[in-house]
């Protein structure tokens, strides 16, 4: 079966990917298998390196605060980074050449530069600038880098979604009689957000990882705490463990939320064209397919 991306592999083909497939498990295996056998070598695998981990203090005090910090300054990013993103990505839509040139200015000035340095930039405006409080700036130095930087690859995505839609629908939306900012508002913008859907997902995995540099601004997130219980108890390795499964099922928990949405805002905004009187092919539906409030739907 051919698709629009590719041809369907042949049997040659089906075979060559069969035994691709078994040689990389079995290097993934192996490699499993070297890790376990070095960490065991050198006693982190021992009984008494995981036993901190079954005491409460660890978890009251480590774990469940730096994951709170976590969770928190990810949830906030990703608000504003999508807020941030849709903002400055319409307005590199904009017909208006100002508009678009201050924009585009911002989106490209932001992607371009490091999280890391805009994390550590906002940390010290808001430390010595005296903007909040000394225990806050942290906290809003994360959320603030985090923003920029996100915010503005979440902006090109919306670009390049919206162009990358076919041109009949935004001519459709011209013939109708909507404007321009209409037709990106109504028609295109909803049906690009979720043909990138799973770039978005990417971008907000992304935003919860790099809370974790946060540990550098002295931010007291999931990856600093589980460093200072490994410190504490001379077993950095399995506390670093430990939090890259509270990572790992963090993030499989958002990619799940994130396709629930998707299949929600699919179903609000995708529909089968339908024949109408005096078009019975369904053309006039299909170039309208997609616009919320019916416009590619009849009654």
């Amino acid at each position: 079966m051919s698709t629009v991306l590719f041809d369907a592999p042949g049997p040659r083909g089906r075979r060559r990917i069969v035994t691709l497939n078994i040689v990389g498990v079995v290097l993934a295996l192996g490699i499993l298998a070297w890790v376990v056998w070095a960490l065991a070598g050198k006693g982190q695998l021992t009984a008494a390196k995981w036993q901190p981990f079954l005491t409460a203090s660890v978890w009251e005090d480590y774990f469940l605060p730096g994951l709170w910090n976590t969770v928190k300054a990810a949830a906030v990013a990703i608000v504003t980074s999508n807020l941030f993103g849709l903002i400055f990505g319409i307005g590199r839509l904009s017909q208006l050449a100002p508009v678009r040139l201050v924009s585009s200015a911002v989106v490209e000035f932001f992607r371009a530069v490091p999280v890391l340095i805009l994390m550590i930039f906002f940390w010290s405006v808001f430390s010595y600038g005296g903007y909040v409080d000394a225990g806050s700036a942290p906290f809003y130095g994360v959320v603030v880098g985090l923003t920029l930087y996100n915010g503005s690859v979440i902006a090109e995505l919306v670009r390049s979604g919206v162009h990358n839609l076919p041109r009949g629908q935004r001519e459709a939306a011209l013939a109708i009689g909507l404007t321009h900012a209409k037709s990106v508002r109504l028609i295109e913008l909803p049906q690009a957000l979720i043909a990138m859907m799973p770039s978005m997902v990417s971008q907000l995995v992304v935003i919860l990882k790099d809370t974790g540099l946060g540990y550098i601004i002295t931010y007291s997130e999931l990856l600093r705490q589980a460093r200072l219980v490994g410190t504490s108890n001379a077993n950095l390795l399995p506390a670093l463990l430990v939090a890259a499964v509270i990572f790992i099922v963090i993030n499989y928990s958002l990619t799940k939320v994130a396709e629930v949405v998707a299949r929600r805002l699919d179903k609000r905004t995708a529909g089968k064209a339908r024949a109408t009187a005096g078009d019975p092919t369904g053309a006039a539906a299909e170039a309208g397919g997609g616009l919320p409030g019916g416009g590619g739907r009849t009654p």
